[in-house]
């Protein structure tokens, strides 16, 4: 097999691009005409693997699809419209009434959100639990559970979970794995590889690295359940990515590779500034020896990503008088780009959790995200030093 940046650039191309352009146009369009009925009747019954409607799929967004699978090891790949509709989506195609979802104790707001609001309107049940702790989810594990949904590395505490673990208890009965990519990208960590059914990535982040695309996707072994997922879900409920979309994407894709080494570069230096600095009361960050999961992540990750959670001293008030003193670093909700973004969790992205149980979820008001960008490493820590010192 050919190396990740070589794959990132070339997997899934036929090399036969309209007037031998050396990128692949935009299918710009919404509908696919056919010869006759006869080519429709085959189309429509995938005798044929031609078009009809942007909505089903598009020669752009089969490329993006085709190089997700080959990046994450999978067999196929749907592209959605979201990160959020790729995580609902694959969330209601693999439950129904009645069944019951474990759910990591920390995750991203809005999949919080779908799994705690909107799965029970629907008579789905869900348990959460610290899936760092084996006892506690296998105490946590009855008949009813059919998928098992986690991110590692966690948002915003960073935790790290034993995919590989997980999936071996999983599998023994009869449970989905599906897994959060987003904070690693492919270039970091291969959950599919480690015994995972689904990895599902918000693709605004490091798949598109550059702050201009909204999009997701999910990515499988089993073709049948992407067809299933494509055809069920993603189809169904509209959640369409459009064709300028994923041809962005796959710009993004070709130096995925180049920037998540500069990321994590940045980010060493950056989690060894805050470790040592008198202002700062812990840091999270896995690729420090003593984080807590450590040992784990250098196990199942090639590398340890470029976002870094930490607590300044004095509490909530020091933490915004910090956020609000820094000047190359942005507040945003996002995460992935070029820039340093910063923000804090319990104030924008993780709102929705209950204000008196955030100690529980591994959260606090004053937890400071960062997602390190690719700026000189030199400026971006020159920066939290003269905001720290506000």
């Amino acid at each position: 097999m050919t190396g990740f940046d070589t794959r990132a650039i070339h997997a899934g191309s036929k090399g036969n691009n309209p007037s031998n352009s050396l990128n692949p146009p935009i299918f710009q369009t919404s509908t696919f005409v056919f010869n006759n009925i006869d080519h429709a009747n085959k189309v429509m019954s995938f005798e044929s693997d031609d078009y009809v409607y942007t909505r089903g799929n598009n020669p752009t967004l089969r490329l993006f699809e085709n190089r997700m699978a080959e990046l994450e090891h999978g067999a196929g790949a749907v592209a959605f419209a979201s990160g959020m509709a790729a995580i609902s989506s694959v969330i209601f195609s693999l439950l129904k009434p009645a069944d019951t979802i474990i759910v990591h104790k920390t995750l991203y707001g809005s999949s919080y959100s779908v799994v705690t609001e909107l799965l029970p309107k629907y008579n789905v049940n869900y348990k959460i639990a610290d899936l760092t702790n084996i006892d506690e989810l296998e105490n946590a594990i009855d008949e009813s559970v059919k998928v098992i949904y986690f991110e590692t590395p966690s948002n915003p505490d960073l935790s790290i979970i034993d995919i590989k673990t997980v999936s071996e208890i999983a599998k023994s009965k009869g449970i989905k794995v599906v897994v959060d990519n987003t904070f690693a990208s492919p270039y970091f960590q291969n959950p599919l590889l480690l015994g995972a059914d689904v990895v599902v990535h918000s693709a605004t982040k490091y798949i598109c690295g550059h702050g201009d695309v909204v999009g997701g996707v999910a990515i499988a072994k089993d073709l049948d359940y992407i067809h299933h997922l494509k055809f069920g879900y993603m189809c169904e409920f509209g959640g369409v990515m459009s064709p300028f979309n994923a041809w962005l994407l796959l710009r993004g894709l070709k130096t995925l590779g180049l920037r998540m080494r500069q990321h994590e570069k940045n980010a060493i230096e950056v989690a060894e500034f805050l470790k040592n600095h008198s202002r700062i009361d812990s840091v999270m960050y896995p690729g420090l020896s003593d984080f807590k999961e450590h040992n784990i992540a250098k196990e199942q990750m090639n590398g340890f990503g470029a976002i870094i959670s930490f607590e300044v001293k004095g509490g909530l008030d020091s933490a915004i008088k910090f956020v609000d003193s820094l000047k190359l670093a942005q507040l945003a909700v996002s995460l992935g780009d070029c820039e340093t973004l910063v923000q804090l969790p319990a104030a924008i992205t993780h709102r929705g959790y209950p204000r008196e149980k955030l100690a529980e979820f591994g959260l606090t008001e004053s937890m400071v995200r960062i997602s390190v960008g690719l700026e000189d490493s030199k400026d971006i820590i020159e920066d939290l030093e003269q905001a720290l010192k506000q």
